[in-house]
Parts: C-alpha cells; structure tokens; sequence
C-alpha cells in the first residue's frame, strides 16, 4: 500500500519556535533580573534607611556578650528591635567584612538608627562607657565599698592591702566582676610603683618600694592642696634622715579608726597612746600605708625637692606654712592660732569664748588638751 506522504513543516516554523522560546528566556530573565534589582534595593533600603522605632522613642541598649557568633548577635539585635532584618544584617556583615571584627559589648542605639549605622558601631565597638572613680588617700575598704555600691558590676571584691590600689578613674563594663576591676586597679598601681622606683631619686631614707608606698600614703593624708605633696614630702624624708619621728596627725587617726573620719580633734590620750601607727611614739614608719597614695604622692616620695623643711603648719588658705626651724614653725602657728581666734570670734555668739585651736602636723604641743 503506498504510504501518505508526510506534511513538511512550514517554511520558517522551526526559526518561530526559536524566537518564541529566546522571547520567553529573554522576558524570564528580564522579570528575574527586574525581581533581583526590586530585592537588592528593597535590601539596600533596609541597609541603608530608618531602622525600627524604639519601644523607649530614645533609643535601645543592647548587651552583646563575649564570645557571641554573627548568628547570635543578628539575633539579639533583631529580638531587641534594634534591626528589622537578622539575615540582611548577616548578609550585610558578610559582604562589608565586619563579620570578623564586631566587638562585643553594650551599645546604645538611637530609635530609627539604620542597620548600617549599627554595623559600622558595632565594628569600631563604639560602646556605652561607664566609669568608676577612685580618689587619693582612701583607704581600701572605703575602695572596697565603692566597688560594692557601683550596681553595674557584679560579683564579691573583698578589701585589698592597704596601699596596693592606684586611685584613678577606670573604665568599666556593665556586668564586670567587682573582682577583675579591683584587680585592674592594683595591676595599675604596681606598674606606676615599679616605674617610679626605677627613677628614683639616690640616697632616699628608705629601702624598699613599699616603704614608699607607705611614707607616700601619710603624704597624700597630710595633703590638702595638691601643688604642696613635694614639700609635704621633703619635710618627712628630711626628718627620717634626721631620726626625728614624723609626728603625723592621719597616722593617729589610722591607729584609731582604720583611716574613718574621727569628726573631732585628737585628744591628748590618744597623741601618747602607745599604737602601731602613732608616730608621734614610734620611731620610722608605720608598719603598713594608711591609704591608697595617688600617683603624684608617689613620684613626689621617691623624687622629693631639696628643702631643709622639717615643719608645717595650716596657713588659713587650705595649705601649710613651711619651717627649717622650730621657732619658724612656733611663728607659723601663732599666726595661725590668730587666724582661727577671729574667725572663731566671727562666729561664736556674743558673750562665748572661741574653741581652742586644732594641733598643727608634725608638732605635738599644737593637739589641744582633752576635753
């Protein structure tokens, strides 16, 4: 049986399909490249432009803890409402290379802060900066409770040595251990000591850097006005050269206190009472510092001016009068017995005798008598 020939396609029908199908890759690619420009800029928008609203309309603190992965700190920021996107953010940390390089800590961010503006923080670690301040001459269980008192650390500090603080201003974190701070304060300390007994001045009356420590530690008790911890300093090297006591008022109160205020003046018992601390009868230094000295008491110890000073005495202005000789310092004392007379008689009401004058350092017959 002869066979139907076969219809042959029609001229051109094949090169139609072609562009039929090239029309279609072509209109696909174009919606897909469309889709992906409308993705890439949605994201760069949520990159680039207003973050979430704070719940606080100030801003939002947010904690990033030590050891946290991108994933986490995406996260964290997210669940806190800071970004608006955890996976933008990764992608974004990727791509910038600040995935290796974000610091952990605690960060404050403004309501509305763009996720760019909180990468780029978050990368420098541009942190919330607490500080705690610890100032010269306090003892260490007064350092102690200053650390307890600070509600941003955590953790138990018990009292240090005395002496073995360097009173200074330190940068802290939220959550920090009582511990670890108070341990950054006497690292401090050491290095500071360690440096300044290296330049010491020769021929000191003293043998090791903590006689130092303690001499400097009566020094910044007995100073009120800072400019004066050099001669304040010369007087007491000068009278351990000498073999003189140092007859130092603070280290009376120490043996009675632990360094507290007394709130009134030393009494004539307590001058003569035989305590490890009273140098009006021990001969030398107290056996331990009487407080954490200051940097500057320090330097001004091992580096003191070259004075024949072995007396001072309140001059009426917050500072001391200086003397190479005992009738100078009975002088100085005098005039400053006047002072406290007027201004004592200023205010005492008419027809009361003005209170006795305060002992004068380093002078035992200036403690007045007890009452």
């Amino acid at each position: 049986m002869a066979r139907k020939p076969r219809a042959r396609p029609a001229k051109g029908a094949g090169s139609s399909t072609m562009r039929r199908l090239v029309v279609m890759l072509t209109s696909a690619a174009l919606t897909f490249a469309l889709v992906l420009a409308l993705a890439m800029a949605w994201a760069l928008w949520m990159y680039r432009g207003p973050g979430p609203e704070a719940a606080s309309g100030d801003g939002t603190t947010v904690i990033l803890r030590r050891g946290a992965g991108l994933p986490e700190i995406a996260s964290t920021l997210e669940g806190a409402g800071v970004i608006s996107s955890g996976p933008i953010f990764l992608a974004a940390a990727q791509a910038t290379g600040a995935a290796r390089e974000l610091k952990a800590g605690e960060y404050e961010f403004p309501t509305r802060a763009s996720m760019a503006r909180v990468l780029g923080d978050i990368r420098a670690g541009r942190v919330v900066r607490h500080f705690v301040t610890i100032p010269e001459g306090l003892t260490s269980e007064m350092v102690a409770e200053i650390l307890a008192e600070n509600e941003l650390l955590t953790g138990v500090a018990p009292a240090p040595p005395e002496g073995s603080v360097l009173p200074e201003t330190y940068q802290i974190e939220r959550g920090e251990d009582r511990a670890a701070v108070l341990q950054r304060m006497m690292e401090a300390h050491d290095e500071v000591l360690a440096l300044l007994w290296s330049k010491r001045q020769p021929g000191l009356p003293f043998d090791t850097p903590q006689e130092a420590v303690i001499l400097a530690s009566v020094v910044e008790k007995e100073t009120g006005v800072a400019s004066e911890r050099p001669q304040v300093a010369s007087v007491f090297v000068n009278r351990l050269r000498k073999g003189m006591r140092l007859e130092s008022d603070p280290t009376i109160i120490y043996g009675l206190t632990k360094g507290r205020p007394l709130g009134r003046g030393i009494r004539l018992s307590e001058l003569t009472r035989e305590t490890p601390y009273n140098t009006y009868v021990i001969d030398g230094l107290p056996p331990t510092p009487i407080s954490n000295p200051g940097r500057a008491s320090l330097a001004a110890v091992l580096d003191p001016p070259q004075t024949d000073y072995l007396f001072f005495v309140a001059d009426g202005t917050g500072g001391h009068a200086f003397a190479a000789t005992y009738d100078e310092h009975r002088a100085n004392v005098e005039r400053w017995r006047r002072l406290e007379r007027a201004r004592a008689g200023e205010t005492a009401p008419a027809g009361q005798a003005p209170p006795a004058a305060k002992g004068a350092p380093a002078d035992a017959a200036e403690v007045p008598a007890e009452p």
